[in-house]
């Protein structure tokens, strides 16, 4: 068994660790994702860049350009609009993966919908999904994209403990495409709030082979650090920054570099539905019922 096997393996009893003591909520800048959508009537907006390479292949990202809107009560939509590049290592030694010629444009745009299934309590994680859609807006012949329309399918546990937050969970890729792979993945963060600037975090994020037309065509775990810097003149502005490194299988770089901003409010026709919400979803009962997280 290889140590990224392993690592997978662990992740139900990292879970049970984090549930007993324990990424905006989470995503950029790091891989785990979170299960807490924008506030309704909220929006954020992120221009950033990164790179994910292996020995294989380095793809870059950015210019990229994202946006997320609280559409409705416990639902955010999303849409990433990436500029990137493919660059393979053509060396013989990764045959058939890494081979080609050096591209740069437009992606695969990613549209998703995060739904926030059960809201945390004192003593209950929240938990929710957040279903991505890649559409093939990238160019296949050049290795920009996929060519299909692809898929994530994740399921996500935050909780909160004062300046701690934890975020942990994982899915499953769907790439319906030659020489391309399904595959799981899994992700789990520990951040702290430093001071009223600045967050920092760690995470263990590990995924399997994703095929030979992929950079990383093998599987891998990594070790992630980053944080988020927020500016004095404005705190809905914030600089975002991470970089990870493997620890188990194949060799891979993650790194990401971003500004986010964030805007939105509540007029009164909102907070009445907001409290029409909170009675429709009363369902909740026994300890997963009461004032959860926004």
């Amino acid at each position: 068994m290889n140590g990224c096997s392993r690592c997978l393996k662990l992740m139900p009893l990292i879970l049970l660790m984090l549930a007993g003591s324990r990424l905006w909520a989470q995503g950029p800048p790091y891989q785990t994702d979170d299960p807490v959508p924008v506030d309704l009537h909220h929006y954020e907006f992120y221009i950033f860049g990164g790179v994910d390479g292996t020995p294989a292949e380095i793809d870059s990202i950015g210019p990229a350009f994202e946006f997320n809107w609280g559409a409705i009560p416990r639902v955010q939509l999303h849409a990433i609009l990436p500029w990137g590049g493919a660059f393979p290592s053509n060396n013989p030694i990764y045959l058939p993966g890494g081979t080609g010629p050096s591209a740069f444009g437009l992606t695969d745009m990613e549209l998703g919908v995060k739904l926030a299934i059960i809201k945390e309590t004192k003593h209950f994680p929240q938990i929710g999904t957040f279903t991505m859609f890649e559409m093939p807006t990238g160019s296949y012949d050049k290795g920009l994209g996929v060519g299909k329309v692809w898929y994530k399918l994740p399921v996500w546990l935050q909780k909160n403990y004062g300046k701690w937050l934890f975020d942990g969970g994982g899915g499953y890729q769907v790439v319906p495409q030659a020489n391309y792979r399904d595959f799981p993945y899994t992700g789990w963060l520990v951040k702290r709030e430093l001071n009223e600037r600045l967050e920092l975090g760690t995470e263990l994020f590990a995924h399997g082979r994703e095929g030979f037309a992929a950079a990383q065509t093998g599987r891998s775990a990594m070790i992630d650090v980053g944080g988020y810097y927020h500016f004095k003149h404005n705190p809905n502005e914030q600089f975002l920054f991470c970089y990870g490194h493997s620890i188990a299988g194949q060799t891979e770089n993650y790194a990401y570099a971003g500004m986010y901003w964030t805007w939105g409010g509540k007029d009164d026709k909102a907070k009445d539905e907001d409290k029409k919400d909170s009675a429709r979803n009363n369902w909740m009962q026994g300890p997963m019922r009461g004032t959860g997280f926004e």
